[in-house]
């Protein structure tokens, strides 16, 4: 039975840029992480962005040729993902028969999401396109000891990952402190609190105004501020912004909680109660949505939109991100290459503070989650 959906990890390079090149590409089952097909190949003399296009076309075509009808592709170039989303233009003619066919391709599936990943959540891809331009350096190729073990669809393997934190005196890391919106009814009721636009409650005003003071002593240079529409990260943001001297909020639509749907309001007992298949399925897959709801899968790809603008719009910059738990919990999975279990292990109090750096090369460090020492005297 051909697979309806999955995903497709694609990248690819040169030696020299124009030099030896080559592609890798693999196509998994998003569910269980099996590979289904692979594909590489060393292409002579070419540049990184002419390999990356083919090893995305390789990926679709795996895809189409597996008859799945749905494909999530996961590439850690950015200008490939921005452009293929029609988000850049694509100026260097060389690229655009490769975008045109590969464009061609997608449209032989009933859906194509792309998505940026940093390259240590890349690495099966990576080994196979490094492997590739061996071949076409005349290099012999490593051996299998050497190559990175396979990754998960998340690639969510931290003991594979390379270390992060390494110095990296030619870049600036882009620096996010990402903050849940203060305490509300729903909050200390532990109903779950999705699009309701939920007031921030008493004791939730004191904690942002207990957190205000603490984003500005962790930065007291901040580029921006960006908020959920919601009013309970509004306020926060708001107040934040003043305690920064008045920097500009900025709010965000994609940063809007989780859509909970059915489950709005609702007590987790209540939930259990009333739809305990659904509930077993959407904790066993972050792909399943509550019962008129929306998956944490959606909910990353519109987040991931957000973060990925940031670091083109504030390089080298410090912004706070104001948002709810679902965005907060996806960001930093991602950012600690952790398993969907995670989503379901990561506990983040109202008004608790996580700090992260991410460098234009895919480099990400982790410096602070759920920092709420700050609330102590509450």
């Amino acid at each position: 039975m051909a697979p309806r959906v999955v995903s497709v990890e694609a990248d690819g390079g040169s030696r020299g840029n124009p030099g030896p090149a080559g592609y890798g590409a693999v196509v998994r089952d998003p569910e269980t992480g099996e590979v289904l097909a692979e594909r590489a190949e060393s292409i002579g003399m070419a540049t990184n962005n002419v390999a990356e296009y083919q090893g995305l076309i390789a990926g679709l075509t795996a895809a189409a040729e597996l008859g799945a009808a749905e494909v999530d592709v996961r590439m850690d170039s950015k200008l490939v993902v921005e452009q293929m989303c029609g988000r850049w233009q694509i100026k260097h003619p060389g690229l655009r028969p490769l975008a045109a066919q590969a464009a061609a391709l997608v449209g032989r599936f009933s859906m194509v999401r792309f998505s940026w990943i940093p390259r240590e959540q890349n690495r099966h891809a990576d080994a196979l396109a490094n492997a590739a331009m061996d071949a076409a350096a005349g290099r012999p190729p490593k051996a299998a000891t050497e190559q990175p073990p396979a990754t998960s669809t998340t690639g969510s393997d931290p003991a594979t990952a390379p270390a992060s934190w390494e110095p990296r005196p030619s870049f600036t890391a882009t620096r996010l402190i990402l903050v849940r919106h203060g305490e509300t009814a729903y909050t200390e009721q532990r109903r779950y609190s999705g699009r309701g636009d939920v007031p921030l409650s008493e004791r939730g005003r004191a904690q942002v105004s207990a957190t205000a003071a603490r984003v500005a002593a962790l930065a007291p240079s901040v580029a921006a501020v960006l908020s959920s529409p919601l009013s309970r990260c509004t306020t926060t943001a708001a107040s934040i912004a003043a305690a920064l001297g008045d920097v500009p909020v900025r709010t965000e639509d994609d940063l809007i909680e989780c859509d909970f749907g059915q489950w709005e309001g609702r007590t987790f007992a209540e939930v259990r109660d009333q739809w305990p298949g659904e509930m077993d399925a959407w904790l066993a897959s972050p792909r399943i949505a509550p019962p008129g709801g929306e998956s944490f899968t959606h909910v990353a790809e519109r987040v991931h939109r957000v973060i990925a603008g940031l670091l083109t719009a504030y390089p080298g910059e410090t912004v706070v991100v104001v948002s709810h738990v679902s965005p907060i919990k996806l960001v930093l999975r991602d950012a600690l290459a952790a398993g969907d279990g995670f989503l379901h292990r990561l506990f983040l109090d109202a008004a608790g503070i996580s700090v992260l750096d991410m460098w234009p090369d895919g480099g990400v460090a982790v410096r602070t989650v759920n920092d709420t020492a700050h609330l102590a005297a509450l």
